[in-house]
């Protein structure tokens, strides 16, 4: 099949997700999403006008993030009134989900030239003020799973694994110092630009500043549990606590060792993306030079509550798709909501992990969680321009047992 080209991609810096602390947290999420496509225009030689619509990733879908925020970022942008909008939520994989929805419009022919990517401005919409939960609140839902929060999965995975903390500190580090080569040799800068504070023009933030270039393992040693008090607490019907709802569907754990801390885990941030999709007719009538093509994307449903271990059979189902084993692909983008994500992603699909994260990840960076995903895209098509590498897998995991994956290929 064919599912379209990527012209560009582009992506704010992150910013410190800190209400009145972090560098973005005083622009509105429409504000950072509009910037992202006003540069698609500034960069191209396509008008706003030629764009058939715009698709943004969003998890948190309240506040100042509701109403529609695609559409509102549009009009904010200046963009013409016949631009259209939609904003979607496949929480975590959101971002790379609104790319995968602009590659099926032009690959069907409905479309020829659609941006997607994702915002999240977690300094101004906190995680979970959209409420309900990660389950709508439905107690018919939870006699049949009962869903616990990411951090618990995330230590079940771990056990379940047999990862100690030791590894995924030693992971956690990797990503620190693989980013901060990344940003002192200027790998991110062609997707990165600088983001203005739409009040003042003042630059606000031109590079991302969550990452801590002076992280040891010594210092990651002495981080406590990040989960512990949430595991014990008794919140099931029957009193039970997080850990003994997690270990009902998976007794075979015996008792779960939480081992995931803010440091092996993936940071609160805010920032935007945006990557710009076209059809082969539209490429070709515009004698357009595209950056990649999209060879291959999917998704897939697992089980909900350990939740976190998908990345791996999503993978499968995108090469396979694609006529492509995990050794024909040269990097690999696999989200680091949490270390152990990676480390199972790579061991399930014997991964040479020289491949992976290269440039660091999420731990690092951040995870603004409805852009990520349009993020390690334009991340991973960047390295591969850097290095001359021809094919690239994003994957992200997502609550409720999903995962995504999206394979491209350097023109």
């Amino acid at each position: 099949m064919k599912f379209g080209y990527i012209l560009d991609a582009v992506r704010t810096p992150r910013g410190r997700g800190r209400a009145g602390k972090g560098a973005l947290s005083g622009i509105h999420p429409q504000e950072l999403f509009a910037q992202t496509l006003q540069q698609l225009v500034a960069r191209n030689a396509i008008a706003a006008a030629d764009v058939d619509d715009v698709v943004a990733g969003c998890v948190s879908h309240a506040g100042e993030q509701g109403a529609n925020l695609a559409r509102n970022a549009v009009l904010t942008a200046g963009w013409p009134l016949s631009v259209g909008g939609t904003t979607l939520n496949r929480f975590c994989g959101s971002g790379a989900q609104a790319v995968n929805f602009a590659a099926m419009g032009v690959g069907s022919g409905a479309q020829q030239l659609v941006v997607g990517g994702g915002v999240e401005s977690m300094s101004r919409v906190a995680m979970g003020s959209d409420g309900g939960g990660i389950d709508g609140d439905n107690l018919h839902l939870r006699e049949r799973f009962f869903q616990v929060p990411q951090g618990i999965s995330a230590d079940l995975l771990a056990t379940l694994e047999g990862f100690t903390r030791a590894e995924l500190d030693a992971w956690a580090l990797r990503s620190q110092q693989r980013a901060a080569v990344a940003q002192a040799e200027g790998r991110f800068a062609r997707s990165l630009f600088p983001v203005l504070d739409p009040l003042t023009g003042a630059v606000a933030l031109e590079r991302d500043e969550y990452p801590r270039a002076d992280t040891s393992a010594e210092s990651l040693a002495k981080l406590s549990a990040a989960f512990t008090a949430m595991g014990a607490a008794a919140v099931g019907p029957n009193g039970e606590t997080l850990d003994e709802l997690a270990l009902r569907a998976y007794p075979q754990a015996g008792a779960i060792q939480h081992v995931h801390t803010a440091g092996n885990s993936s940071g609160i941030v805010d920032g935007a993306a945006a990557v710009l999709v076209a059809s082969e007719a539209f490429v070709t009538s515009r004698g357009l030079k595209p950056r990649a093509r999209i060879r291959s994307l999917a998704t897939i449903g697992a089980e909900p509550v350990l939740m976190l271990a998908a990345p791996a059979p999503v993978s499968e189902k995108a090469l396979k798709l694609a006529g492509m084993t995990a050794g024909d692909i040269d990097l690999w983008e696999i989200n680091e909501a949490f270390a152990a994500v990676v480390l199972q992603t790579v061991r399930k699909l014997g991964i040479d992990p020289d491949r992976v994260n290269v440039n660091g990840g999420a731990i690092a960076l951040g995870h603004p969680l409805g852009a990520t995903g349009a993020m390690l895209i334009g991340t991973a098509l960047d390295e591969l321009e850097r290095t001359g590498k021809a094919t690239a897998l994003v994957t992200l995991c997502i609550g409720g047992g999903q995962g995504i994956a999206t394979i491209i290929e350097r023109v």
